[in-house]
């Protein structure tokens, strides 16, 4: 059954067609047009089609209640909050008032939650899910910011969404509708004014009026063909004496105030009061009307007036015009006597504290007490915003002499624009509390200003310089110089006063049982920078940190136990502390936190030879990224990386060459290094050696510049080793490879094992020193690393051995290492190293070794090893000795070019395909 609307059948017919797709529908027109006619005939057409409908109908009064429109969207999902994770379980409870606020709740959880909650209903059995949102624009903030963030992020979804709009209102759509990911077009219904022929229905179903065509032409012309407008012309023609004959002017229609105005100058003085009463109201309950004194007969003449409706527990207006015009209409004086009525009297606290917040003009402490409890309330709830304007008020309202409590709560409200995420709001706040205040209140308030800075990624080093007026403006030794302390360990970039800063936050907050999370972000970042300058990793101060934090790690420093997991190869514990942390961040809907992370785990997965998975990662932050406007620099360099990983150099080297430009354009050490790694790697592949020599050369410089003794995450050496033997120049090849050992002296890692030995054999070969010894070592410490740690590394040990066994003229060993590098080079998919290995074999030339070298016993032992028999299960089935598989084994190793016994498998496949 098609639910219809007068006059509007066409635009119905677009709008459901949209919807059916499924796709979001943006219904738009002046105040009365029909817009909320049209929303209610398609959510009907929805329920009766056996669609899952989620709707929400928000008022003007509403505006500032929080989280009121998403409950009524979410209720129908109320059964599957139990379903989800911890964190967002407890949001939606709060959204939907139907479980205890056991701590505050984060802005960003309710949007993860009700994202969860869409998700859910999208798998349902229904036919479509359609979400509904009369008159957006009185959506209160909280819901408002949950809807979008949740709408721009779950597909297939319908959406239907109606607003005023008329002449000079902004062109941005509500929920930002037209940003959606899934590729679906918006589709814009502006509704034209109503003809002669719909009026006429809709005053005949209304009013049960019918106009001689005559009139009903005017009436139409006067009203601008809008329907609520055209009713209340009528109603004032039916208040007239007489109907107007032609010549008379007809009621003027120029607003629908100015003739609302004149109905509620016509009623009763109390029943003035009652309707003004009901329109003051967040939700008008015949209580609350009762209680402030608005007898029950008050109501009669607004309703016969269709201003209001009338039911057994409260009073709904017939349209929302109706009551944001008698809001209008109401007299500043008399409005603040009315708030005042009504905050006397309603039992709600936080709807007495709005009714405080709007009647009270001078500074009063009790008044002010109330809305700052109202706030933190608020803030629980996880309405930062509209707390923020709650503990400005109460600041307005704080007695003068009171300067402690007027600037406590104008540093609240400024820290609650950070948390609803308006960082202009809350860094001119910042600057107002530095400016207006001293001591430990200004220091607290330049703080906020830095992590302002830190956040947005303002300039130069904004955060530093607001971080240290801040712990200037501390007493020395409070638990505030504590806090800023350990901020200024992560805002500066230099390594030694980041170390000093990091020990001052450690001793200052060490036994203060309120700052254990800032404690444990200190000890983390006072081993870090401890690293960074060379000095012995005090592996005691991670470890009280990680038993300290919890389950919750400090934003200062969550991710530096990974990066120096990462930068010890112990790729395991980095993976899974990143994966927990990034579970997490979904589950609070942190999207920055994410972005990082998912950076973080492309960079581990590249380093440990996962590169699909890295790729999977990187696309994610790269998506990401481009949500939030962070710029993509680290996703960009990260996925240029894989590129020149995977031989495609092109690419790699544009991106390369852009970020230095851009690291010059900002003059920003750590853009500079990461692209100056980036162009020495993509050279190196290249085999443009004198070009990676001079871009390593330039890095080292850059480092070294910072007072970076270990920079953990830059692991150049051995590559600007191999480009310097490769451009000829040995001294310097020496000196670096002096520098890299004293790196793996300080802290021997794989990769600095592998790393040193292949730099020894190229720097003896090309020398003209015996490589025989270092390709032992080289050879030893290839073994040490197992297989799935640093692969690429462990594939570049066996190119660099047959690259000097090649020098030394040893010919089948040098085909078998190099055969060995291109297989292990293409299993992983690095192309660009495993055509430098071919070249090189063609150099090598003669006929490839084959399994037909090897003796019929070390073959028959070959392939039962390579079938994972054990020693003594081959020696059983040839009638041998262990010790005679064994040696035969070893002697298979060395023809074959291998070191392991997993490798034998794919080394026996290689060799049986050759001719």
């Amino acid at each position: 059954m098609r639910h219809a609307v007068v006059g509007r059948d066409e635009v119905f017919d677009r709008a459901w067609q949209q919807l059916g797709r499924p796709g979001p529908v943006l219904v738009e027109g002046p105040a009365g047009i029909g817009k909320s006619e049209l929303w209610r005939a398609l959510v009907a057409q929805a329920r009766h089609s056996g669609w899952l409908v989620l709707s929400c109908a928000p008022t003007e009064a509403e505006a500032e209640l929080p989280y009121a429109a998403l409950a009524d969207l979410l209720r129908p999902l109320a059964d599957r909050v139990a379903a989800l994770p911890e964190p967002q379980r407890t949001a939606a409870e709060v959204v939907l008032l139907s479980g205890d606020v056991r701590e505050a709740v984060d802005v960003r959880v309710v949007g993860a939650a009700t994202r969860s909650l869409l998700e859910a209903a999208t798998l349902d059995a229904h036919p479509a899910t359609l979400v509904a949102v009369d008159d957006a624009p009185w959506l209160d903030r909280p819901s408002e910011r949950a809807l979008r963030y949740a709408l721009r992020r779950v597909a297939g979804l319908s959406v239907l969404v109606s607003r005023r709009r008329g002449r000079g209102d902004p062109e941005d759509v509500p929920l930002g509708l037209d940003e959606g990911r899934d590729g679906s077009r918006l589709e814009r219904v502006e509704l034209p004014p109503l003809d002669v022929g719909a009026l006429h229905h809709v005053l005949r179903d209304q009013l049960g009026v019918t106009l001689s065509r005559p009139m009903l032409v005017r009436v139409a012309r006067e009203a601008g063909g809008n329907p609520l407008l055209t009713i209340e012309v009528v109603r004032a023609m039916q208040r007239l004496p007489r109907q107007p004959s032609p010549g008379d002017d007809l009621p003027v229609a120029a607003s629908m105030h100015h003739l609302l105005a004149d109905v509620v100058a016509g009623l009763s003085p109390v029943s003035r009061d009652a309707v003004r009463l009901a329109a003051l109201l967040t939700v008008p309950t015949l209580v609350d009307l009762t209680t402030a004194g608005v007898p029950a007969a008050a109501l009669d003449a607004p309703e016969e007036a269709g201003l209001v409706v009338v039911t057994p527990t409260g009073v709904r207006f017939t349209h929302p015009v109706h009551a944001a015009a008698v809001r209008a209409g109401i007299p500043p004086g008399v409005r603040r006597r009315l708030h005042h009525r009504l905050a006397d009297v309603v039992a709600d606290p936080d709807e007495r504290a709005r009714h405080l917040a709007l009647c009270t003009t001078e500074p009063d402490p009790a008044v002010a007490d109330t809305l700052a409890a109202a706030a933190d309330r608020w803030h629980s709830r996880g309405a930062p915003d509209l707390a923020a304007d709650l503990h400005d008020r109460a600041g307005q309202l704080t007695p003068v002499d009171d300067r402690v409590r007027q600037g406590q709560r104008r540093l609240a409200a400024a820290r609650c624009r950070l948390d609803s995420g308006d960082l202009p709001a809350a860094r001119q706040a910042a600057e107002a509390v530095a400016a207006d205040f001293s001591g430990d209140l200004r220091a607290e308030s330049l703080l906020l200003r830095a992590i302002v800075a830190w956040s947005t990624g303002e300039a130069g080093q904004a955060a530093v310089e607001f971080g240290t007026r801040a712990l200037a403006a501390a007493r020395p030794g409070s638990a505030v110089a504590g806090r800023i302390h350990a901020h200024l360990a992560v805002f500066n970039d230099r390594t030694e006063p980041a170390r000093a800063h990091a020990e001052a936050a450690a001793a200052l907050l060490d036994g203060r049982d309120d700052e254990h999370d800032l404690l444990a972000a200190a000890l983390v970042l006072l081993f870090f920078q401890e690293v960074r300058l060379g000095r012995t990793p005090r592996t005691d101060l991670l470890e009280r940190a990680l038993a300290l934090e919890g389950d919750k790690p400090s934003w200062l420093a969550s991710t530096v136990p990974a990066i120096w997991w990462k930068s010890i190869d112990d790729a395991e514990r980095a993976r899974s502390r990143l994966h927990r942390m990034l579970g997490r961040a979904e589950a609070r809907g942190d999207e920055p936190l994410q972005h990082e992370l998912l950076s973080h785990l492309g960079e581990a997965e590249l380093l440990a030879g996962r590169w699909d998975e890295a790729e999977r990662h990187i696309a994610a932050a790269r998506d990401l990224g481009d949500q939030l406007g962070s710029g993509l620099v680290a996703e960009t360099w990260l996925g240029a990386l894989l590129d020149a990983h995977r031989g495609r150099l092109t690419e790699a080297a544009r991106v390369a060459e852009s970020g230095l430009r851009l690291a010059e354009e900002l003059d920003d050490d750590w853009c500079r290094r990461i692209h100056q790694q980036l162009a020495g790697f993509v050279a190196l592949s290249a085999g443009r050696m004198a070009e990676a020599a001079a871009a390593y050369t330039a890095l080292a410089a850059t480092i070294d510049a910072q007072g970076l003794v270990e920079p953990l995450a830059m692991r150049f050496e051995p590559d600007w080793i191999e480009a310097c033997v490769g451009a000829g120049e040995l001294d310097r090849a020496a000196a670096v490879l002096h520098r890299l050992d004293a790196r793996h002296r300080r802290l021997p890692r794989p990769w600095t094992i592998l790393g040193t030995a292949r730099a020894r054999v190229l720097l003896d070969s090309a020398t003209g020193r015996d490589p025989g010894p270092a390709l032992e070592e080289l050879t030893a410490a290839r073994n040490s690393v197992p297989p799935d740690v640093l692969p690429l590394d462990r594939a570049r040990c066996l190119f660099v051995a047959g690259m000097a066994l090649r020098r030394s003229r040893r010919k089948l060993p040098a085909r078998q290492a190099l055969e060995a590098a291109v297989a292990e080079f293409s299993a992983i998919g690095a192309a660009a190293f495993a055509e430098r290995a071919r070249a090189e074999l063609v150099r090598v030339g003669g006929r490839a070794p084959t399994p037909r070298h090897l003796t019929p016993t070390e073959d028959r032992v070959a392939r039962l090893a390579a079938r994972g028999r054990t020693n003594r299960a081959i020696a059983d089935e040839l009638f041998v000795s262990p010790k005679t598989v064994e040696a035969n084994l070893a002697r298979v190793y060395r023809k074959l070019g291998i070191s392991t016994r997993a490798e034998l498998g794919a080394a026996m496949t290689r060799a049986d395909a050759q001719p």
